[in-house]
């Protein structure tokens, strides 16, 4: 499978980041930046395991544990398209392919 980030999430990705780098020890930033390493590689190997989102049928989510996010994705074909990351204590988004 071919992992695909949108603009979207690439800049979810940075700003998470940032965010830990800013406001965090250097530690607990290379802990999230690996849990998040995980879940996408968990993605990668078994897609269809994450739940679908239930007003959108062709998108997953994947959930951080330890962290706060959630990483939403669907598949197409051999594609695996990651549409963006959340926290959870925020609203979900009503208008994202």
């Amino acid at each position: 499978m071919k992992l695909v980030y949108s603009p979207r999430a690439l800049a979810d990705l940075h700003e998470i980041a940032a965010y830990y780098v800013e406001n965090a020890s250097p530690a607990i930033a290379e802990a999230v930046e690996l849990r998040f390493r995980d879940v996408i590689n968990r993605i990668d190997r078994t897609p269809e395991a994450a739940p679908r989102v239930s007003q959108r049928s062709n998108v997953r989510v994947a959930s951080v544990v330890r962290y706060p996010y959630q990483i939403f994705y669907r598949v197409r074909g051999n594609e695996i398209d990651i549409l963006y990351m959340r926290h959870t204590s925020r609203r979900p988004l009503k208008d994202v392919d």
